[in-house]
């Protein structure tokens, strides 16, 4: 049965001047050097996914990344996307040449610093409640990472040594970065509120040579000695033969003493065995190889250890920051994140077009929700990422950045990290900020280190989900009934209609494996075992027949199906934040049992202080959802708890739960924030039974 026809959103924002913008000359380039007569942003989509070769060669030419050699051929195209195809075979480049210099156009082996002079800021660094904040130039940030690359050579790091950090966003853990990757190293960072568990997990699998931390951390009004954690790390790090120590990073202007623990030093320690070398030399490595150790979010079990090439992320970042987003030296890019997150990525990588990258460490609530608003405005931010979680903050407190700050510079806002509900699209534009801003909604993440859906500055942006997918990645949309398995193909279904996300053609930024993963089995079951040689990403989506715009439901796994009807929690949780201003938050899962003939949808609901849960909340809730969506979106079971789960990085998982209520025990992750949150949906394993839940408040 074909869709209805979808209904046209409100348009909020278009560009005033496409025709101004990196995308649009990209698209005259191509037009002129292959005799085509591309328009829109649209024709430019579907040539670069249909023409890969001549598209990734034309954004290769026109972004140009600092390397050396030549290459073979683009990709092999007649290559199984599960294979992992190499890209751009006989290149050699370096991660942090190319944040630190920038390539001559006529010669793209010579480094120049156009746009990032020595005297000029590289990155402002920024700590909690704005107290303390600092100026490093590009020619500062360039003498440092010399310096602690070759304390790190002299220490015995080489090419493909691992080196990681549990620490805040600041420009020593960004020196760590780039020091290790000149090397041809690979960097792993980890937040400083992780737990040791969750720290571990991840160490232990990649076995580093060095472990740099802080010896502090300062969040939510609060500075919290960190010498205890590195003690524990330490310990659990034992037999490990690579690990050589810690080196504690001082967060404010006096070292902490770290003789008490064991096999550390401090920063100035280890810095003693360059003998004040700050030269600088890159390790040129072949485009596929590694650079960087990311996590899965691992919420039941121990994260994945995701490895992105060197080649890979940089021309995908370019493409992205070059072409979808207009970035340049006159950028200044503030994104809101720990170091745990994918989006620390982000923030560094907009230093690779000249941009000013604000590092902010710290809780964007304090001292209240003005003070980081009006960082913005101060620091005359152009480009700033946040998560719908905190416009919400924002709405719930009445803030409205437009009347707090001069946003006069303020060119785009990036939001990431959940599905940014509908009502939130219009606060931005009806009250929040100012209508010439772009308000970027995006999705990808850690898998891909980039995006497949995102924004560019040829379409208009309507209430709802995503402008459009990312240039030169086959994004698809499949039917999520056909269960898949070795050697079943998927099924297209029409725009319109909600499916599993899927890329069918193979990208230069996927992984390029997956650490300790013999024969790569892990990968293969992570992404091709559900349908043949297809990327299955795991998000629910809709493509909308008329704009061309992805909505993201929710996560497969958490797509909720009573009596056959799919949908994602996302729709969900958007009626609840239109019109329950006493909710907190909420979580929606879906339960089958082994003895359940059906999935039955419960919604759990945390109030906000002094709010109390009564029936009368719960019908008015079922009848706006009922009224909203549909009657067959209507939750079976709504509850109230005490806590939420989340990740360190407050995104809530829905899946621990919905596996738990549905009969099964899980060992929760130390990624988890608050694991302990867990135990209290178990007694809804028998959820018939239940007079009342027992509480854990």
């Amino acid at each position: 049965m074909a869709p209805p026809i979808a209904a046209l959103p409100r348009k909020l924002w278009e560009h005033p001047n496409p025709t101004s913008t990196n995308m649009y000359r990209f698209i005259q380039r191509v037009n002129k050097n292959r005799g085509l007569d591309m328009k829109t942003f649209q024709d430019l989509y579907k040539w670069s996914v249909t023409e890969r070769v001549p598209f990734w060669e034309e954004a290769w030419s026109a972004l140009h990344l600092l390397h050396g050699g030549n290459y073979t051929e683009v990709v092999d195209t007649t290559a199984r996307m599960d294979s992992i195809p190499d890209w751009f075979r006989g290149v050699h480049l370096n991660f942090a040449e190319n944040i630190l210099y920038t390539a001559s156009p006529s010669n793209p082996s010579q480094r120049i610093t156009s746009g990032k002079e020595d005297h000029k800021v590289a990155c402002t660094e920024v700590r909690e409640g704005c107290s303390e904040i600092r100026n490093i130039t590009w020619g500062e940030l360039r003498r440092r990472v010399g310096h602690l690359s070759n304390a790190l050579r002299a220490h015995g790091v080489k090419k493909g040594d691992r080196v990681a950090v549990v620490a805040s966003n600041s420009v020593d853990t960004l020196v760590v970065f780039l020091a290790i990757t000149t090397l041809g190293g690979l960097f792993s960072s980890s937040s400083t509120d992780m737990g040791t568990k969750g720290v571990l997990d991840r160490l232990t699998q990649i076995r580093p040579a060095w472990l740099f931390m802080d010896d502090w951390a300062v969040y939510n009004g609060k500075t919290v000695d960190l010498r205890s954690k590195m003690s524990e790390i330490v310990e659990g790090m034992h037999g490990i033969e690579e690990f050589q120590g810690v080196v504690s990073m001082p967060r404010f202007e006096k070292p902490e003493d770290v003789a008490d623990v064991p096999r550390a030093q401090t920063k100035a320690q280890f810095l003693e065995k360059a003998r004040g070398n700050e030269s600088l030399v890159f390790k040129r490595v072949e485009f596929k190889d590694p650079f960087l150790v990311v996590y899965s979010s691992g919420t039941t079990g121990t994260p994945k250890c995701i490895v992105h090439s060197t080649g890979g992320v940089l021309l995908s970042a370019a493409k992205e920051g070059h072409l979808h987003r207009d970035l340049g030296p006159d950028t200044v890019a503030l994104q809101y994140t720990t170091t745990g997150w994918i989006m620390y990525l982000s923030s560094i990588l907009s230093m690779q077009h000249g941009a000013r990258a604000v590092l902010y460490d710290g809780s964007p609530f304090q001292p209240d929700l003005r003070t980081f608003v009006r960082l913005v405005g101060d620091q005359k931010v152009t480009n700033l990422g946040i998560s719908p979680r905190y416009m919400h903050e924002l709405q719930k407190g009445n803030i409205a950045p437009r009347e707090i700050t001069d946003l006069s510079s303020l060119r785009s806002v990036l939001s990431t990290g959940m599905v940014l509900s509908d009502p939130l699209f219009e606060w931005f534009y009806d009250v929040g900020f100012p209508p010439t801003t772009h308000l970027c909604n995006i999705a990808g993440g850690t898998d891909l280190a980039g995006c497949f859906a995102m924004e560019n500055p040829m379409t208009p942006v309507y209430v709802g989900g995503c402008q459009g997918p990312s240039l030169g990645i086959k994004v698809e949309v499949y039917d999520q009934l056909v269960e898949g398995g070795k050697g079943v193909k998927g099924k297209p279904v029409e725009e319109g209609v909600p499916g599993e996300l899927v890329a069918t053609e193979a990208f230069p930024n996927m992984p390029v494996m997956f650490w300790n993963d013999e024969g790569g089995q892990r990968y293969f079951d992570a992404y091709f075992a559900r349908f043949d040689n297809v990327w299955t990403h795991g998000d629910f989506i809709l493509v909308h027949p008329v704009t061309g715009g992805i909505t993201f439901l929710g996560r497969a796994d958490g797509v909720l199906n009573p009596s056959g009807v799919r949908f994602g929690s996302a729709e969900i949780y958007s009626v609840i934040e239109a019109h329950f201003p006493q909710i907190a938050d909420s979580i929606c899962v879906g339960q089958r049992r082994p003895h359940d003939a059906d999935e039955s949808v419960i919604l759990f609901l945390r109030l906000k202080p002094g709010e109390k849960f009564t029936r009368a909340l719960v019908a008015d809730i079922k009848e706006a959802i009922g009224r909203e969506l549909s009657k067959r979106h209507v939750p079976k079971w709504v509850f109230e708890t005490p806590a939420i789960p989340t990740t360190v990085n407050l995104k809530k998982v829905e899946l621990p739960v919905k596996q738990i209520v549905s009969g099964k025990v899980i060992k929760p992750s130390g990624t988890l924030l608050n694991p302990e949150s867990l135990d209290y949906y178990y007694q809804f394993a028998k959820v018939e039974e239940l007079d009342q839940p027992k509480s854990k408040l």
